[in-house]
């Protein structure tokens, strides 16, 4: 991405234009939401290799109108740079490749920081390569428990958590 191509909407994105802000963790601590994916690229151009991103699914998505069927795709992204900060997007369009870039855009603008420690009693390393404590989170029918564990265990979790969990950078 080219700077010059970006003339910032917002007051955050001229200030990360003009180098006022220049990491994203400071955005992060003081709870300022990113409406501008090019923040992201800015602070952290890490982020647009192919490595830090995943496609998580793509779905044919139709719907019935008096004309036809309408067909759309809707794809699901991550985006992490493996060292705590992970992204989710989602995004329906009318082609598969824009539907990825407006997903992408949107994971950009969801960052969240993930707190990794060595948590396990078992380990005891001191490198953030787990979660520091057990973590629960629910979803409807859903829970999801998340235990710290030593290096070298691996994650016991589906492919699509797998993908995400791995972005955060836990291993």
């Amino acid at each position: 991405m080219n700077e010059e191509e970006w003339i910032p909407k917002t007051d955050l994105g001229r200030m990360v234009k003009a180098g006022e802000i220049t990491d994203i963790e400071e955005i992060i601590s003081k709870g300022i939401s990113i409406r501008e994916p090019e923040i992201v690229d800015t602070l952290l151009p890490e982020l647009s290799n192919r490595e830090n991103q995943e496609i998580i699914d793509i779905n044919l998505v139709q719907r019935m109108t008096d004309s036809g069927r309408r067909v759309k795709f809707n794809v699901i992204c991550a985006i992490g740079n493996k060292n705590g900060l992970v992204g989710l997007g989602q995004s329906k369009a009318n082609e598969v490749g824009t539907a990825i870039r407006k997903s992408l855009n949107n994971a950009k603008l969801n960052i969240i920081r993930v707190k990794r420690g060595c948590g396990s009693w078992e380990c005891g390393c001191g490198t953030p390569h787990s979660i520091p404590f057990k973590v629960t989170g629910r979803s409807s029918s859903v829970t999801v428990t998340l235990f710290p564990a030593p290096r070298g265990l691996g994650l016991a979790i589906g492919d699509v958590g797998k993908k995400i969990i791995k972005l955060a950078g836990i291993t």
